[in-house]
């Protein structure tokens, strides 16, 4: 059986908000910035060998494919396979039965949907923190800057669905500013909601910073007041199905190792 039921109560700017996610794992969850494991500097491991499949939330994308990069130089004998759509997509494929080493999700209550499935090896470590901007292609030639603008007359907006992790923090938002607005399309992972911004098939779309950071040029990020209340977490585990557990946890180590840290900085994300 899972340890009991803990919870994580993310505050912040606005008066009154308190999200609480409910975490059920084999374990208590690590945070702040802690991990339940040494994690000095990236692993070298000669040893390890093999496919390494890692499924991790869209938004991890670039930080992901850069950290798999430097695991394969670290491991040459090592080949880093990696999946990315929403974290609930893809914990719904987990509980379905499709095979992986490891899960990084955008949310802890996803994590708790493969927890509560009896699917993971250890407790989940949080690593990453993420916060939403209101996406406008460059200039921002609409003029948006506040959530309540979203909701102009004729202003098309994207969102992603309430069920993904990205979707539930824009809800959140949205609610917690009293903005009702009713988007044009939502999508599964936020990765969507940018190439349709980026596309101009929309005004705007709620995404995530470390999206913006991403972008190259190709959206711009308009801060928000009450931006930082909605904080999603992101959890960390390996799976108790993993084909190759030794690369899976080297991986983890990397990802919450000082390197790994520097690197999700540099894609914009905040530490745990």
């Amino acid at each position: 059986m899972n340890a009991p039921i803990r919870s994580l109560v993310v505050r912040g700017a606005v008066t009154g908000l308190a999200l609480v996610v409910t975490l059920v794992g084999c374990a208590p969850l690590t945070g702040a910035g802690t991990p339940s494991r040494p994690t000095t500097g990236p692993p070298s491991g000669k040893e390890l060998s093999g496919e390494l499949t890692i499924l991790a939330a869209a938004s991890l994308r670039s930080a992901f494919d850069e950290l798999a990069t430097r695991f394969e130089q670290l491991n040459p004998d090592v080949r880093v396979r990696t999946t990315y759509d929403g974290s609930s997509t893809l914990a719904t494929q987990l509980v379905e039965g499709a095979p992986g080493d490891l899960f990084a999700s955008a949310d802890v209550r996803t994590m708790t949907t493969v927890a509560d499935a009896d699917l993971l090896a250890g407790a989940p470590d949080l690593f990453a923190t993420n916060t939403l901007r209101i996406a406008v292609a460059p200039g921002n030639p609409r003029g948006i800057e506040t959530l309540a603008d979203l909701a102009r007359p004729g202003l098309q907006v994207v969102l992603c669905a309430p069920e993904v992790p990205c979707g539930a923090a824009a809800h959140a938002a949205l609610d917690a500013a009293g903005v009702r607005l009713t988007p044009v399309s939502e999508e599964q992972n936020v990765s969507a909601v940018d190439t349709v911004v980026a596309a101009g098939e929309a005004d705007a779309g709620l995404v995530y910073a470390s999206d913006i950071a991403g972008a190259q040029g190709t959206l711009e990020g308009i801060n928000f007041a009450g931006s930082d209340a909605v904080v999603n977490s992101y959890p960390i585990a390996v799976l108790a199905a993993a084909a190759n557990p030794a690369a899976a946890r080297a991986f983890r180590d990397l990802v919450l190792s000082p390197t790994g840290r520097d690197v999700l900085a540099a894609h914009g994300f905040g530490s745990p």
